[in-house]
């Protein structure tokens, strides 16, 4: 059975900071950027699944922060190019910063990488199942 939904929607909606199932844009409550849906406002899909969902996007959140911030200007100290007092300041500037303007597309990334792996999942790409299979096949 060919999905509704493809892998290469999916990764476009998650990027996108979307819903995974029907690419809506209501996944964090309106006038709260920090709060996410428990579900989507458009589709209904459980957006908030269980605790696991929060320690992913934050772990997410860390490792792009320590990549894409820290470690170049680690780099750019050890090289020289810059000094020790700018790198302090920076570093700590761009770590409390970047986590924070980086947390909705986190959140929305980490669902993108659930129904990545577990596309079946999606509302939209499930089918009536027989008497005799399980929902997680």
């Amino acid at each position: 059975m060919k999905p509704k939904v493809t892998r290469l929607q999916i990764a476009a909606r998650g990027l996108a900071n979307r819903c995974p199932n029907c690419g809506g844009r209501a996944l964090f409550v309106p006038g709260r950027p920090f709060t996410l849906r428990p579900v989507c406002g458009e589709c209904g899909l459980v957006l908030e699944r269980d605790e696991g969902g929060f320690l992913g996007a934050m772990s997410l959140n860390y490792g792009v922060t320590v990549c894409l911030i820290l470690l170049p200007i680690l780099l750019a100290y050890l090289f020289g190019w810059i000094g020790g007092a700018t790198a302090a300041v920076a570093a700590g500037v761009g770590a409390v910063l970047f986590p924070v303007l980086f947390y909705r597309s986190s959140r929305s990334w980490w669902l993108m990488n659930y129904y990545l792996v577990l596309p079946q999942h999606l509302p939209a790409n499930q089918r009536r199942l027989a008497a005799d299979e399980d929902a997680n096949t």
